[in-house]
């Protein structure tokens, strides 16, 4: 370390130094006795374990004089009577840095790859920012090419945009994410792995992402095994990191997997804490905390003119059961920009995506459109629409050819759409070449 290094180090370091004790610990909660003027929820700690090892905590609550502290490892080498140590800094902060691209960090913005330590940027960041002001904030207007036929047309997204991708277990949402991820025109990627199943992160990087695409990714990790507060803290540290280019004037996707398993983290930290389950057990806190999230992705405020970047998300949200009414997936809805739904019986045909178009919104459409482009978005509609009314007719018999021309046209057009809605991974398109299949699809120029 040299003299610079040294000054610095000193100028950071603190005159005093809080204590407290581990009194009793109770489910995910560990209650510790210290001054807690001092204190507030969010403020980080250490608890020394029984083998001497430092473990992180945060405090989550607490309850006359005493914190509720929840940690971020295992709770195996803790018991009353343990040290604990207060945090120089005030909440938790990471420091992001452009390095970090091609890198896989886990939920603290520490290396979770093989490829050593991190380099530490310069300014610290906080992990729970408020959103930017709304009324400073740029209009989304650009469009983003997502390099999916079905979205570039049907459910064109802006850069600044918030989406949901609403589906059940097994129905390819993975695989329309990769999709994004790989043809998405943005400068950045920054992709949330939250509750992930460990063994799927190898193929994810391989397969989904690309050793290619990597260079430009930064992977935020946090496996199902790990404790609730680490899966919620992966969540926040993804948008911060996201936040960080996008201040730089970046184009940055930010692709979470998933909002649900965030969610279901905060509920376990709800209860441990002594909330009281509300919908469908989740508490209070899951759905105050979900807009405070979601709403820092977005278009960056403006600053007399100039702009900061953009931070085009993508939200996954496993529906329960399928049941897209569900208390998450109806939060979520209510918040972003709009939502994408796969639906299991189109992903049975072997149809991928499998996106309900007409249960899918984009809610920046048809403003993003031009007059032609809107008229040919609109008949595809109309037409998925009117034979999804007579599917049933038609598969029966009961319907005779030239009872009427909408409908005649409906079953004359619907394969070479379904042709054209499906799409293979290696398939990419652009927003240009989309529109002007689907105008060939319907006889419509442009």
């Amino acid at each position: 370390m040299n003299l610079d290094d040294a000054l610095q180090e000193i100028e950071h370091m603190h005159s005093y130094q809080i204590y407290g004790e581990v009194t009793s610990l109770s489910g995910l909660s560990v209650t510790v006795a210290m001054s807690t003027r001092t204190m507030c929820v969010g403020a980080r700690c250490s608890i020394e374990g029984l083998d001497e090892h430092y473990i992180d905590a945060e405090v989550v609550g607490f309850c006359g004089n005493s914190a509720q502290l929840m940690v971020f490892g295992d709770l195996a080498q803790i018991r009353p009577g343990c040290r604990v140590v207060m945090s120089d800094e005030e909440g938790a902060y990471i420091y992001p840095d452009n390095s970090w691209c091609g890198r896989i960090i886990n939920g603290l913005g520490e290396a979770f790859d093989e490829k050593g330590p991190l380099k530490k940027g310069d300014l610290p960041m906080p992990l729970k920012a408020s959103p930017p002001p709304a009324h400073k904030r740029a209009p989304v207007e650009e469009r983003i090419d997502t390099g999916v036929r079905a979205i570039n047309t049907f459910l064109t997204m802006c850069k600044g945009q918030r989406m949901g991708i609403f589906a059940g277990s097994g129905v390819g949402k993975t695989m329309l994410l990769s999709m994004m991820i790989k043809y998405a025109q943005c400068d950045v990627v920054v992709i949330g792995l939250i509750g992930e199943r460990g063994r799927e992160l190898h193929d994810f990087i391989e397969k989904a992402v690309g050793r290619d695409n990597l260079k430009k990714c930064v992977l935020v990790v946090s496996t199902s095994d790990e404790t609730a507060l680490m899966r919620k803290q992966a969540a926040y540290t993804a948008m911060t990191v996201a936040e960080y280019f996008r201040n730089q004037g970046k184009s940055v996707l930010c692709v979470m997997d998933s909002v649900t398993r965030f969610a279901m983290a905060q509920r376990e930290i709800g209860l441990s804490c002594g909330e009281p389950p509300a919908s469908k057990g989740y508490t209070p806190s899951v759905f105050a905390e979900l807009p405070k999230l979601l709403e820092r992705a977005g278009p960056g405020p403006q600053h007399e003119g100039l702009q900061t970047g953009y931070i085009t998300a993508v939200f996954t949200v496993l529906v329960d059961g399928d049941d897209h009414n569900e208390p998450v997936a109806d939060a979520v809805r209510g918040i972003l920009d709009g939502h994408i739904v796969l639906d299991r019986s189109i992903a049975a045909r072997n149809h991928y995506p499998a996106i309900n178009i007409l249960n899918s919104i984009s809610r920046t459409v048809p403003g993003c459109h031009d007059g032609a482009e809107r008229k040919v978005v609109s008949k595809a509609r109309g037409i998925l629409a009117t034979y999804n009314d007579m599917a049933d007719m038609i598969r029966i018999g009961a319907y005779k050819k030239g009872s009427s021309t909408v409908v005649d046209e409906a079953v004359s057009k619907i394969e070479d759409l379904d042709k054209f809605t499906s799409q293979s991974f290696d398939d990419g398109d652009t927003l240009a070449s989309s529109f002007d299949k689907l105008s060939k699809v319907l006889g419509e120029p442009l």
